[in-house]
């Protein structure tokens, strides 16, 4: 974005919105990691070593959800579930994230979420930022749909 296209007003996103665009990553995202998992074991059931294995699968399964969000939302500000809902991640001048915010931001949500969470409504709500938002310099943003090609100027060939 250059100077002229960085709004001077932007619509925080609501805490409810962001959890749902959260709740469909999620969604995604895990049936992608079982169903790599199954792949590579051929099956869900662990037998008596559930507890173990089931546990092993947190870090996998998180760094998954740490690509997929560091990656969508460096390119585009915008996840699946972000997408769906009209929803943005931008830096704190509205301006796109830089790629140190974005990590940031994207291994609170992978890795500590309900602490991220619960601290950020606490201590940040003026800008509804989690934590790891606030230490990234980034905010959640509504969009509506033609705010993306609301400077797109059409010519025919």
């Amino acid at each position: 974005m250059n100077n002229s296209e960085i709004p001077t007003k932007v619509i925080l996103a609501k805490w409810t919105d962001r959890f749902f665009a959260w709740l469909i990553d999620f969604i995604v995202i895990s049936a992608i990691s079982t169903a790599l998992i199954f792949g590579a074991f051929g099956t869900l059931d662990y037998g008596e070593e559930s507890f173990w294995a089931e546990s092993s699968q947190y870090i996998p399964t998180s760094l998954i959800f740490f690509a997929y969000w560091t990656i969508l939302e460096f390119k585009t500000g915008q996840t699946i579930g972000k997408k769906i809902l009209n929803l943005k991640t931008l830096g704190i001048q509205g301006d796109n994230p830089t790629l140190k915010g974005v990590l940031i931001n994207s291994f609170g949500k992978s890795f500590l979420l309900p602490f991220d969470v619960v601290l950020g409504w606490i201590l940040t709500n003026e800008k509804r930022q989690r934590i790891f938002n606030k230490l990234g310099d980034t905010i959640v943003v509504k969009i509506k749909e033609s705010d993306e090609t609301s400077n797109m100027e059409y010519m025919k060939d």
